[in-house]
C-alpha cells in the first residue's frame, strides 16, 4: 500500500506528499496543489498516461508505494454532475422512494446543493423541505422534551466520507473528485451544541464572506468580459439584419413596396412615380406574380463568361490554406450553459423576425410572391395557395428545400412558418401535383386568369465581361516590373558569408 506518492507538474517540479491507506486523492491533489502554488479546481491526476478518479482512496486507486502522479491541467468549464440524495426516515414517512435526484455543475458546493433541494428548485409537484436551518429542543439534562432549540446540522455521508462543518459543506463536487457520472449522497442530521438564533448568525455571517469573496472575483470577470465585449464591438461592429420589435413598433411596421423607389435630384424636386396599381391574392394579399420564362433554355447558360474566373490565384490557396490551419486546431467544446445561451439566443433571434417572403413555384414555371407574418401557419400557406388554382379541389403538395434536401410542408398541425418551420428572410416553395389529381389539372392551366394577366416578367441585367478583369490585370502587371539583366530580384540568391571556404575572399 502507498505511504507516499510523488506528484509532478508540467515544469518538472517534483513534491513527496505522505499518504493512508483510507486518504483520498482529492485531498492528495489539494496538498501538493498548495505546496507549488496552483489550483486546485483546475488540476487533476494522471497515472501511466490514464486519469485518475479523485473520489477514490489510495487503497482502491491501485498505487503502489512511490507511485509517480502527473500533475495535469483540465478544463475550466464546469461540467454535469447527476446527484441523488437519500433522505432519512424521518423526512419520507410512507414515501415510495426517499431519493432526489438533479443534475448540478461540478463548481457547486454542497451548501448550495442542500439549498437547491430544499427549495424545490427545478422540481416539480416536491414540498418543500428544509435542510440546513433546522432546530430540535434540548434540555440542559440532556434528555428531549419542551426546552430550548439547538441548531441541528445537516450531515453527508459520500464514498465512506462525512462532512458536517462549514468548511466541509461549502467544498465542491469538483474538490471531492465527482466531475462527471452519477453520485450517491446519504443525509443525515446531528443535533449541536449551539442554539438555532447563534447558528443562523453564525451561518449568516460565514456565508456573507464566502460569497462575498466569489461576488468580488465575478465582478472583475464580468468588468474583464465588458471591456472585451467592447473592444471586439469597436473593431467589428455588427450590422443587424431583423429590426428589433420594439423598433418595429415605434416606426408602426410601415413597409414600402419594393416595387417603389423614390430617389432625390440635385435641385432638391422630386421627379413623377407611376405607381401600377397593387395584385391582390387571396385573403386580400398583396402579391407579385411572374410569368415563366419564354425560352426553354436557362438565361444563365447565355450570358457571356471569362474563363479566368474559374482558375484559382494564389488568393485563394492562401484562403483555402487558413482555412484548413483554423479547422485542425483543437477547439473546447462548449458546456451546458453555453449550450443553453445559445439555444436562447436563437430562440429570440427567431422571436425578432416579423415577416418573410415566400415564393411559390407551380408546375407551369410561373411563381407567384407574398410576404407572411410570424402568425401565419402551414394552414395559411395551403389556404393562400388553394386560392390561386383554378382547380381549387385537386390534392396538392408543398415543399420547401432545407439542409437536408427536399422537406413536405405539413397540412395539418398549424405549424408556424417563421417558429416552426424556420423560415428566414426569402425562401422557395415548390408546388407538386399529389397522386391523386386529374390529368386536367396536370395538363391545363394552374392559376386563375386574373392572376396570370397580371404576370410580369423577371428582369435580368445583363453583365458587363471584361472590364474589371482587363483593368486588374493592367495593376499587376504594373505591380511587378521586369528586372532588368545583371540584377537580381532578390537579395537571398549570393553566397552568404558564413558558407565561405578559408583562403578566400
Amino acid at each position: 500500500m502507498a505511504s507516499h506518492v510523488v506528484v509532478i507538474d508540467s515544469s518538472a517540479r517534483r513534491v513527496m506528499i505522505k499518504t493512508t491507506p483510507g486518504k483520498f486523492l482529492s485531498d492528495v491533489l489539494q496538498e501538493a496543489c498548495v505546496k507549488l502554488g496552483l489550483d486546485a479546481s483546475y488540476h487533476g491526476f494522471k497515472h501511466s498516461n490514464k486519469p485518475l478518479d479523485l473520489s477514490r482512496t489510495i487503497r482502491l486507486s491501485g498505487l503502489s508505494s512511490g507511485a509517480k502522479l502527473e500533475l495535469v491541467l483540465q478544463s475550466r468549464s464546469p461540467t454535469a454532475v447527476s446527484v441523488a440524495l437519500q433522505l432519512p426516515e424521518s423526512e419520507t414517512p410512507g414515501a415510495a422512494t426517499r431519493r432526489l435526484t438533479h443534475k448540478f455543475p461540478s463548481n457547486t458546493s454542497l451548501w448550495l446543493i442542500l439549498r437547491t433541494l430544499e427549495s424545490n428548485i427545478g422540481m416539480d409537484n416536491d414540498p418543500s423541505r428544509n435542510f440546513t436551518a433546522r432546530g430540535a429542543p434540548k434540555l440542559d439534562d440532556g434528555s428531549t422534551g419542551a426546552g430550548r432549540l439547538y441548531y441541528e446540522t445537516p450531515v453527508i455521508q459520500v464514498m465512506g466520507r462525512e462532512l458536517a462543518s462549514f468548511v466541509d459543506l461549502q467544498k465542491t463536487l469538483g474538490q471531492l473528485g465527482f466531475n462527471s457520472g452519477n453520485i450517491l449522497m446519504r443525509l443525515s442530521f446531528r443535533v449541536t451544541e449551539t442554539p438555532l438564533e447563534e447558528a443562523m448568525q453564525e451561518i449568516g455571517q460565514y456565508f456573507k464572506s464566502v460569497e462575498g469573496a466569489e461576488a468580488g472575483r465575478t465582478h472583475v470577470g464580468s468588468k474583464a468580459e465588458r471591456e472585451s465585449t467592447q473592444d471586439s464591438s469597436h473593431l467589428s461592429p455588427v450590422v443587424e439584419s431583423n429590426p428589433r420589435p420594439e423598433e418595429s413598433a415605434v416606426r408602426g411596421d410601415k413597409t414600402l413596396p419594393d416595387a417603389v423607389s423614390v430617389s432625390v435630384n440635385q435641385g432638391g424636386t422630386l421627379p413623377p412615380v407611376v405607381n401600377d396599381p397593387p395584385v391582390t391574392g387571396p385573403d386580400h394579399r398583396p402579391i407579385s406574380v411572374y410569368a415563366a420564362p419564354s425560352s426553354s433554355t436557362p438565361r444563365a447558360s447565355l450570358q457571356p463568361f471569362n474563363e479566368k474566373d474559374y482558375e484559382p490565384t494564389i488568393i485563394h490557396a492562401r484562403i483555402h490554406q487558413s482555412r484548413l490551419v483554423a479547422t485542425s486546431r483543437n477547439q473546447r467544446l462548449k458546456n451546458h450553459s453555453e449550450e443553453e445561451a445559445e439555444i436562447e439566443a436563437q430562440k429570440q433571434k427567431a422571436a425578432s423576425i416579423t415577416q418573410v417572403e415566400i415564393k411559390v413555384r407551380f408546375p407551369d414555371q410561373m411563381q407567384v410572391v407574398s410576404k407572411f407574418s410570424n402568425l401565419d401557419t402551414s394552414t395559411t400557406l395551403y389556404d393562400f395557395v388553394r386560392g390561386c388554382l383554378v382547380n381549387e379541389d385537386e390534392p396538392f403538395l408543398l415543399n420547401v428545400t432545407g439542409p437536408r434536401g427536399p422537406q413536405p410542408i405539413p397540412k395539418e398541425g398549424a405549424v408556424r412558418l417563421i417558429a416552426g418551420l424556420g423560415m428566414t428572410g426569402r425562401v422557395l416553395v415548390n408546388f407538386i401535383w399529389e397522386v391523386g389529381a386529374s390529368v386536367e389539372a396536370r395538363v391545363g392551366k394552374v392559376l386563375k386568369d386574373r392572376f396570370r394577366e397580371k404576370a410580369k416578367a423577371i428582369e435580368v441585367k445583363d453583365v458587363v465581361v471584361g472590364g474589371d478583369d482587363d483593368a486588374e490585370e493592367k495593376k499587376s502587371d504594373q505591380n511587378h516590373k521586369p528586372v532588368p539583366e545583371g540584377k537580381s530580384d532578390s537579395k537571398g540568391k549570393g553566397v552568404p558569408k558564413w558558407l565561405k571556404l578559408p583562403g578566400k575572399k
